[in-house]
């Protein structure tokens, strides 16, 4: 791959009195990021309830359909669906003319161009100032969607050209699921991406259609190469690949609505519709759905955390910025006031967590609370006992 590469360093300084000036404004910022975790926190606890609530009252109510034909009596019930998803006709690129069969038809198109990166190198100085080396590196590699050189911290000589297509999906308007038709709110959901086999000659075509380009096409191991050689690509050179989501057996949990489906709006809160490629069972698609709610809801603690940490931090900045006048003190001050956000971000999400807790479960918070009072005590009763024993008399016995 012709991949040359470049670098360019440029060197800043701030002083200590504008570094103390920036961290008073990183406190307001840092309370206003604690202030929107903390929110994010509680409604990530009320969303977790609910979503678990809806889909426990899906699984209760759901009803087992044959897709075949239509039954009036459960118009308007939660029902759950296997059948065969076929849609009548291929799907086409309408700019390259590439088609298949399937529910959706995927283009991807990546362009071989300049990127950006960089990497910083911070030193605090006797005297609280601060100085940064950044080097900017610039390499040609591929890239999905053009990338706009003119934000270069360089930009001359790293200039990408304008990207004349770019990657697109092609949905099915429709598809038949026996005695229904599906629709895009539920073929939208449908995954499951496959490549798609690209024939030598479909090269012509493409060539046809990217004849602005003024670059040769050639169709090699399932991708097109829009360039003079696919091993040594130049800037602006075009890779395009396609992939389908096919059509087949299906399993859906959602609202009859007429001929076709709709999402189905539980008393707890959500709207259902859970779409499987294949056949999955009723039980099987509940459990997944429960299980990625309960990775949602610690995907959304854990970052939170991270959040607060940040945001706790940028509220104790300044005690270390006032610190570095010597960078030594201001290093140790550091750790300390790292420790303290620490503590203080791990505190605050577990009790807001708490509280929503009591807020959104208090029953099964309660219990939990009564288990750990029951331990605390346990613990600090046999400690005392302890204690009592080691405080008697050699060859004393506690009564």
């Amino acid at each position: 791959m012709s991949n040359s590469t470049d670098s360019v360093t440029e060197v800043t300084s701030v002083s200590w009195f504008r570094r103390i000036f920036q961290s008073v404004a990183g406190v307001l910022v840092g309370i206003v990021l604690v202030l929107i975790v903390i929110g994010v926190l509680f409604w990530n606890e009320g969303r977790a309830v609910v979503t678990a609530q809806s889909l426990s009252e899906g699984q209760s109510t759901v009803v087992s359909i044959d897709p075949a034909t239509v039954q009036a009596a459960n118009e308007g019930k939660l029902v759950y669906a296997q059948g065969d998803a076929v849609v009548a006709d291929p799907l086409v690129d309408p700019l390259l003319g590439v088609e298949a069969a399937g529910i959706r038809l995927q283009r991807q198109v990546e362009m071989f161009q300049w990127k950006e990166s960089s990497k910083s190198e911070t030193r605090t100085k006797l005297g609280g100032g601060e100085e940064t080396v950044t080097t900017y590196t610039y390499a040609r590699d591929w890239a999905e969607g053009p990338i706009d050189s003119s934000e270069f911290h360089a930009p001359a000589g790293h200039e990408n050209p304008e990207m004349p297509l770019g990657s697109d999906s092609i949905q099915a308007p429709a598809a038949a699921f026996g005695g229904f038709t599906l629709g895009d709110e539920v073929l939208s959901q449908v995954s499951g991406d496959e490549p798609v086999a690209l024939s030598a000659d479909a090269g012509e075509q493409i060539e046809a259609a990217l004849a602005e380009t003024g670059r040769p096409v050639t169709v090699a191991l399932g991708r097109i190469f829009v360039g003079e050689n696919a091993n040594a690509p130049a800037l602006g050179d075009l890779r395009i690949s396609y992939t389908k989501v096919p059509a087949g057996p299906l399993s859906l949990i959602a609202q009859q609505s007429g001929d076709s489906f709709t999402a189905y709006q539980t008393q707890a809160g959500d709207r259902l519709l859970l779409v499987d490629s294949g056949a999955v069972s009723l039980d099987k698609m509940f459990a997944d759905a429960q299980s990625a709610n309960v990775v949602i809801t610690w995907i959304v603690r854990l970052v939170g955390l991270v959040l607060l940490f940040i945001g706790f931090a940028l509220v104790t900045k300044p005690i270390s910025v006032v610190a570095s006048v010597v960078p030594l003190l201001g290093d140790l001050v550091g750790l300390g006031t790292g420790l303290i956000a620490f503590v203080a971000a791990t505190v605050t999400g577990g009790v807001t967590i708490a509280i929503a807790w009591f807020f959104y479960r208090p029953l099964l918070a309660l219990l939990i609370l009564a288990v750990t009072a029951a331990i605390v005590f346990g613990i600090v009763a046999l400690r005392r006992r302890r204690l009592a024993a080691g405080a008697l008399p050699s060859g004393a016995r506690p009564a």
